[in-house]
């Protein structure tokens, strides 16, 4: 570790581990309600559930994001960060927010009022409360990276960067606009959740992925650069307009049907782009660097994202298409494969390629974050699969046949017990995951002391 503020980074991926392992339980949990609607249902509604399970998958890489940007700043800037006690400060205010959304959620507390109650605007529920405390969390994290920034060296990586994290922060300021008129409320609320996931998100992926790949494998970086700045131009280029296929069927104009259709259609090259050029990367690298797993996550990320985000995202982007498919579980497996590649397994690369270095130890553990890997990705693509033909069946018998909304349900019992099971998978990669981050290095050499004495 060149820099003693990485250590930073550490407790970020810490709490953004424990934040990931409560999404994915609550996720599994969701998944059994959708088998037995009866669950827990006085105790822990379905509703309740469902937001801790997207609430926290946002919370957990956000603290991703924010770690990753403490751990490579300093080397990419080649100086300390500005000021530790911010970083902190920033850390302990996320991390009680997040602990006031649990329990405002859970508890159902101050329901109606407009400060402390939760909001029911899906994504960003939290209260108001919490969203100053957010804004404040995330001033303080701009005005740290920023000034690390600017006292040190400028790389396209930093500057990308910058650009991704300061239009995050700058779009949530509209999640404290709440027009009395619907439609004008979901418009600018798709300004936050669409032109996060497929705008600055991305550009966050993008510049992660190139520090991951210029490390790992040791091309030039001019050429990583080069490539940085073709995904940025094409991401902002299609996801700006490519909002519009939000757009279809909440009251505004009909124009928004084409400019959606037609640049949302775009919005698979960027990824596409994201993908070639790890594999390039790798092909072109000189370097054999002994952390494979954190290479297979970052390669991973880029091949699930395109096929997440851009080929599953494109089935049903066309409003013609969409017109029938629209909430829809088609709708679900795009957006569960979506985030699991472009945004979960980004965060998984960074984590597997930094822990090491901030724990001083070599990456020991290899094989089991590698089996964690394949089990997280192959539970969520065979979740994909599954609910991509329940939301066919469903399609067909809703929107063209007309049948009965519960009947249809029951006909996709079986879908949705084998959409439980690939959770189950998933769940059980996401612990042997955190396990392999956090297993004592004494642990492995006895294991393998033993194996050699026998």
């Amino acid at each position: 570790m060149k820099y003693q503020t990485q250590k930073i980074a550490y407790w970020y991926f810490l709490a953004a581990m424990a934040i990931f392992a409560v999404q994915v339980l609550g996720g599994l949990l969701a998944g059994w309600i959708y088998v037995s609607p009866n669950f827990l249902s006085e105790l822990l509604p379905f509703n309740i559930v469902r937001m801790l399970h997207t609430n926290s998958l946002i919370v957990w890489l956000l603290l991703g994001f924010f770690g990753a940007a403490y751990f490579l700043v300093p080397e990419e800037a080649e100086r300390e960060i500005h000021s530790p006690l911010l970083a902190y400060l920033q850390l302990i205010i996320l991390l009680v927010g997040t602990l006031g959304v649990v329990v405002t959620y859970t508890f159902d507390l101050f329901p109606g009022n407009w400060f402390l109650g939760k909001e029911g605007r899906e994504f960003i529920e939290q209260p108001v409360w919490v969203k100053l405390g957010i804004v404040v969390a995330a001033l303080i994290f701009l005005f740290n990276i920023t000034m690390t920034v600017l006292k040190g060296r400028k790389t396209a990586i930093t500057n990308v960067l910058l650009l991704g994290l300061w239009g995050l922060v700058l779009l949530f300021l509209f999640a404290f606009y709440n027009p009395s008129n619907l439609a004008l409320d979901k418009m600018f609320w798709w300004y936050i959740v669409h032109l996060w996931v497929e705008g600055t998100w991305e550009l966050v992926m993008a510049s992660i992925l190139a520090y991951l790949l210029l490390k790992l494998t040791g091309v030039d970086r001019e050429v990583i650069e080069k490539w940085l700045y073709i995904i940025v131009a094409t991401a902002l280029f299609s996801g700006i307009l490519g909002t519009g296929h939000h757009y279809y069927w909440i009251g505004l104009p009909g124009y928004w049907q084409w400019i959606g259709s037609i640049f949302s259609s775009l919005e698979v090259i960027p990824f596409f782009a994201m993908m070639s050029f790890s594999f390039v990367m790798v092909w072109k690298g000189k370097r054999d660097h002994p952390n494979k797993a954190a290479l297979l996550w970052a390669l991973g990320a880029a091949t699930v994202a395109f096929f997440g985000a851009g080929v599953w995202g494109f089935l049903h982007t066309l409003h013609g298409v969409n017109y029938y498919t629209h909430g829809t579980q088609i709708t679900a497996a795009h957006g569960h494969l979506a985030f699991f590649g472009a945004y979960v397994s980004v965060n998984l690369a960074i984590i597997t390629y930094a822990m090491p270095i901030l724990t001083g130890r070599d990456p020991y553990n290899q094989v089991l974050n590698m089996v964690s890997f394949w089990l997280m990705t192959g539970g969520m693509a065979f979740m994909t699969f599954v609910l991509t033909f329940a939301g066919t069946i469903q399609t067909h018998m809703q929107r063209v046949l007309g049948e009965n909304f519960m009947e249809i349900q029951e006909g996709l019992h079986l879908f949705f017990i084998m959409r439980w099971g690939s959770g189950l998978c998933v769940v059980i990669g996401a612990i042997l995951f955190i396990y392999a981050q956090l297993a004592p290095r004494r642990e492995v050499i006895a294991r393998g002391a033993e194996s050699e004495g026998a």
